[in-house]
């Protein structure tokens, strides 16, 4: 997607671009702060760390692509402390910030002709619902996606969250624990406060990467922001935890605020290689419908649809 058409459909999102209304600090929007190093102060902060919307699973697809790949080295490395990562950043500022900054991974490999559904599920106020028919479609065309579940939403969520983890259609990535873009300076977007420092990062990273290890037996291996905001640094933070940054190429429904019309036209013209972001956590919008509409074309056009664990390494 061209980067103005990107920038129309966050303007059209507005503060609901992440498709989950308020955030658990709450609506109002944060004053943006200067870009200013860590501080060394920060070394000695602590460490910090709903009803289900229940529907009968589908059948299993009849064929499943193959689990994701093991850990890399670098997952299965002894994971540096909070107070390490602060320590580590002591003094770097961040040069960048926005949805497409070093470190994040916004397109599939040059030369890969397939394209990568990842759906968020951001939890809190107005973020704990499910979309039953999205996923009930997906499996009944057997389409792998990559959801990106925050902690809140999985709280919420407990026996939808065991069914999708079962799932091997579905990979599940890390969308923080309480929603927040990922900055080391507290820089905010769509009126959401960001992370204000390396170790609230740790945080927000790492709570729920913890969260979802222990329930899947694994660590997972992508992370996406609250927003899908970053800077530079927070993005060098995640792959020190491990995990690598996730932002987009297309922006499928606009914060699960745009019309099936809309949605349907987003996939459709999706490019190869892209990877799409749409949201799994507003049944009754335009996302199921949208996707119910594009995808057959899709495929019957010949294309291929992967999880993020499939095609990056």
């Amino acid at each position: 997607m061209a980067l103005s058409r990107r920038a129309l459909l966050a303007a059209v999102a507005g503060s609901t671009l992440a498709g989950c209304g308020s955030s658990a600090g709450g609506g109002a929007a944060a004053p943006e702060a200067p870009e200013a190093s860590a501080s060394a102060a920060e070394v000695s902060g602590a460490s910090g760390a709903s009803a289900i919307s229940e529907a009968t699973p589908s059948e299993p697809p009849t064929t499943a692509p193959p689990a994701p790949p093991a850990p890399t080295a670098a997952t299965a490395s002894r994971e540096p402390t909070r107070a390490e990562l602060i320590a580590r950043y002591v003094g770097t500022a961040p040069k960048e910030w926005g949805m497409e900054v070093t470190g994040v991974t916004t397109k599939l490999p040059a030369g890969e002709s397939a394209t990568a559904l990842t759906f968020d599920a951001c939890g809190g106020p107005g973020g704990n619902g499910y979309d039953a028919d999205l996923i009930d479609f997906l499996r009944k065309r057997s389409v792998p996606a990559t959801l990106f579940l925050n902690a809140r939403w999985i709280d919420a969520n407990p026996d939808v969250f065991k069914q999708l983890a079962a799932d091997p259609l579905f990979e599940i990535g890390n969308h923080g624990t309480v929603h927040r873009p990922l900055s080391v300076t507290g820089r905010s977007a769509y009126g959401i406060a960001g992370t204000g420092g390396v170790g609230e990062v740790y945080d927000e990273v790492a709570g729920n990467a913890h969260k979802l290890a222990g329930l899947l037996g694994h660590p997972v291996r992508f992370f996406r922001s609250g927003t899908a905001h970053y800077d530079d640094v927070a993005a060098r933070v995640v792959a020190d935890l491990g995990e690598r940054a996730a932002g987009f190429t297309v922006n499928g429904d606009g914060g699960a605020t745009l019309s099936a019309a809309e949605v349907r036209q987003e996939l459709a013209a999706a490019p190869p290689g892209a990877i799409v972001i749409c949201h799994m956590n507003h049944p009754g919008g335009g996302t199921a419908p949208g996707v119910v509409a594009a995808v057959p074309g899709l495929l019957a056009a010949g294309r291929r649809f992967v999880r993020l664990s499939d095609v990056l390494r």
